[in-house]
């Protein structure tokens, strides 16, 4: 039977709580801003005070609906992952969102390292765990699927698709530390990438792929 949970002597490194203290603001300042545009747009739209009806302020009216769904987005997807994190023990790296975890056992892996790049003008360093696979990669796992990036592989045998681990500056040295200890014979240290390499996760591929199931 497949393990459900780390072993209690893993290492574990939150990886939700910065992302979190970052965005909340971010999303309440959103909302904040949505709803006082929404305001103005039904203020201007119904004629109220001293001005006449504008249909113009339909515009506002959906610019603040717009601004306000993103604000939502925002503090829904920070709040809920504030309690995401990453575990390492001797089956694998186990990736917790804050709402379910699954692990990526070591046994599945042909190399795993520490990828970095550049970004922004003041040239802010980025970093992210790479998990490259030695069998395909279910690309629409309920956990994992953010995760997984389309790339050259290292080696032709290896598929194409690996796993990509976004991490705080702060994490990166106990997470690499800990996965070192665990599977030094995997470990292909640091590469150096170009700006903007982390991507984004294939959201309307595993929507399309997903369609009418449980994922």
């Amino acid at each position: 039977m497949s393990p459900s949970s780390p072993s209690p002597t893993a290492t574990v490194v939150p990886t939700g709580r910065r992302s979190a203290r970052r965005m909340v603001p971010l999303g309440m300042v959103l909302t904040a801003i949505s709803a006082l545009v929404l305001f103005g747009g039904v203020v201007m739209t119904a004629g109220l005070g001293d001005g006449a009806p504008n249909p113009k302020g339909i515009a506002g009216i959906a610019m603040g609906l717009f601004l306000g769904v993103i604000g939502v987005a925002n503090l829904v997807t920070a709040w809920s992952g504030r309690h995401s994190s990453v575990s390492v023990d001797h089956q694998g790296l186990w990736v917790n969102n804050g709402r379910a975890q699954n692990v990526i056992p070591w046994q599945s892996l042909a190399g795993v390292g520490l990828h970095w790049s550049r970004t922004g003008r003041r040239g802010v360093k980025v970093y992210s765990i790479e998990l490259c696979p030695n069998a395909p990669v279910d690309r629409d796992d309920p956990v994992l699927w953010p995760l997984v990036r389309e790339e050259e592989p290292m080696h032709p045998t290896l598929p194409r698709l690996r796993y990509r681990l976004p991490v705080p500056a702060s994490s990166r040295e106990p997470l690499a530390a800990a996965i070192q200890r665990q599977v030094p014979q995997l470990w292909l240290g640091e590469t150096e990438r170009e700006a903007g390499y982390l991507g984004v996760p294939d959201r309307k591929g595993h929507r399309e792929r997903t369609r009418g199931f449980p994922h």
